[in-house]
């Protein structure tokens, strides 16, 4: 097994051509979260990551292995909700408020300009939708927000997402604001959801 116990956050300060030549490991947030795992990667190689607790490995971020050989990390994509804000009824801000809450619960959270993204949650996703929001089910790598103090925080999560919208694949989810709502809810189809029975 090779063996690695160096991260180095988005590859700063490597050349960008050995980053592009590296193995890769493609993992989902539940093993990026982790310090300590296995996994293989691109060249079929057993790989075993031992890094100091509490270490969140981001998409993008690079591991030195024992040998010196890099290993590039990319986030898998995976079943996540995409909360936007519901043009018809709403305002941006009401994302806003959304991760207010969400926050007041703990919840893991990705935050973009223009959505958030959680884990699957049909509890959450009914709040949410009470709020007014559009919360639909996609494949997407997820990277929620870091901590305020993570050794590991903003700086590296300064990488593009590109990548989540190239390979996100909506499933249609109904948009219902609840039964305290006196909005008209013909949204049409612009929005990409229905108001039929709940599909997951």
């Amino acid at each position: 097994m090779l063996q690695t116990a160096k991260l180095i956050p988005q590859g700063q300060g490597l050349a960008s051509v050995l980053v592009k030549r590296a193995a890769t490991l493609t993992l989902d947030w539940d093993v990026r979260q982790k310090s300590r795992f296995e996994a293989t990667d691109s060249l079929g190689r057993s790989v075993g990551v031992f890094l100091p607790r509490g270490t969140v490995v981001r998409g993008g971020d690079v591991l030195v292995a024992e040998d010196g050989s890099l290993v590039r990390v990319e986030a898998a994509p995976q079943t996540v909700l995409r909360i936007t804000a519901c043009i018809a009824h709403g305002s941006p801000f009401d994302l806003t408020r959304a991760a207010y809450h969400l926050g007041n619960r703990h919840v893991p959270i990705e935050l973009r300009p223009d959505h958030l993204q959680i884990e699957p949650d049909h509890v959450l996703a009914e709040m949410l939708r009470a709020m007014h929001l559009i919360v639909n089910t996609v494949d997407a790598p997820f990277e929620p927000e870091s901590g305020a103090y993570s050794s590991h925080g903003a700086q590296a999560h300064a990488h593009t997402h590109a990548i989540a919208d190239t390979h996100a694949h909506a499933h249609p989810e109904p948009h219902v604001h609840g039964p305290d709502c006196n909005h008209d809810h013909d949204h049409g189809h612009s929005h990409g959801h229905d108001h039929g029975p709940h599909a997951h």
